[in-house]
């Protein structure tokens, strides 16, 4: 094994998060931590943050990584930049970043393997041990210009690998500590937001009278708006930022589908949570969901149709028209790349 990477992202035409989340504090919008596993939600991500002018974070767990293959994701990467260029978008940022690294030799990999940010996720760890951890992935990645996301507080729900029944919301006395001592670039925070398409159970909902529909509970912006107060101006994430968009969950149910009570974070507090320091919102079960949904409607509209591409086209459609809303409507990142010409 080597030890300095075989492949450095800026071959790769990559960048890392440093310039785009300070950009985004000063400006109040956040950037769109899109999560992809195949290449047509690839392509549906670059024509989006192409055409819209946005800087854009491409978000790979691990389970995606091993899905995909890391030296095949490498190229994808790759190919993603020359095709936003192809584009007309003349001067990209896009960022390869690891989703929920849980250990030291996975995130030393991906920083070995093109990757331009990576997250290490001790959140489950005891604190110091957290602490240790991140410190170890941030000292091995700036060597290297890769910038690095930590995570305090746990939040609930399932993602991959990644399950917890209960959530932690961050204590916003530890955030100068921990940032302090580990010397990460940006903050994962648990304000209520929370992983997958059922990121509530009904009981922590309300019912809407006239829909029936599950009103979810608000997030805590009082631990945000605390964190803040401590960590000025300093780069703040939201996972678990899907807002499970129940047209989709009706196409899926109405097409065979059965999910039941899926919901998630409503637009308008991500996009108030966007305006102030957080500048990455992930977002992961929403692409899924409008992917499935048009898969879904295709072959029930069209039950001899087994061409692949005439039901993964629709879907690709339906997610570029997808991350197009969150960028502009939700974010607010379009139009905000460094370089516009």
């Amino acid at each position: 094994m080597s030890t300095h990477p075989q492949v450095r992202y800026t071959q790769l035409g990559l960048v890392n998060t440093k310039e785009m989340f300070k950009r985004a504090i000063n400006g109040g919008y956040a950037i769109p931590a899109f999560n992809f596993n195949n290449m047509e939600q690839l392509q549906a991500i670059i024509k989006a943050s192409s055409e819209l002018k946005s800087p854009v974070i491409l978000q790979v767990s691990k389970g995606a990584r091993n899905y995909a293959n890391p030296t095949l994701l490498r190229y994808m990467a790759q190919g993603a930049v020359a095709y936003a260029k192809e584009l007309g978008c003349n001067h990209p940022e896009i960022v390869l970043h690891l989703d929920h690294g849980d250990s030291f030799e996975l995130c030393k990999n991906c920083v070995d393997l093109g990757f331009s940010s990576v997250m290490i996720d001790g959140s489950s760890l005891p604190y110091d041990e957290n602490v240790a951890l991140t410190k170890k992935v941030v000292e091995y990645a700036h060597q290297y210009d890769v910038t690095v996301e930590g995570e305090l507080g746990v939040l609930a729900g399932v993602e991959d690998e990644v399950a917890s029944e209960v959530s932690h919301y961050t204590k916003p006395e530890e955030v100068i500590d921990f940032t302090t001592k580990t010397g990460v670039d940006s903050l994962a925070i648990s304000i209520g937001t929370s992983h997958g398409a059922y990121k509530f159970k009904p009981e922590q909902c309300t019912r809407d009278p006239k829909t029936g529909r599950l009103v979810p509970p608000p997030l805590a912006f009082d631990v945000l708006d605390e964190i803040m107060k401590r960590l000025p101006g300093f780069p703040i994430v939201l996972h678990g930022s899907s807002s499970v968009p129940q047209e989709y969950v009706d196409i899926i149910n109405a097409n065979g589908g059965k999910l039941p009570d899926a919901v998630g974070i409503p637009e308008e507090q991500l996009r108030k949570a966007s305006k102030s320091a957080v500048c990455k919102i992930n977002i992961d079960s929403d692409s899924r969901l409008a992917f499935t949904a048009a898969v879904r409607k295709t072959l029930t509209e069209k039950p001899a149709e087994f061409d692949p591409r005439k039901y993964c086209g629709p879907a690709r459609d339906l997610m570029e028209q997808m991350y197009k809303h969150k960028i502009v409507d939700v974010l607010g990142s379009d139009n905000k790349l460094g370089q516009l010409d």
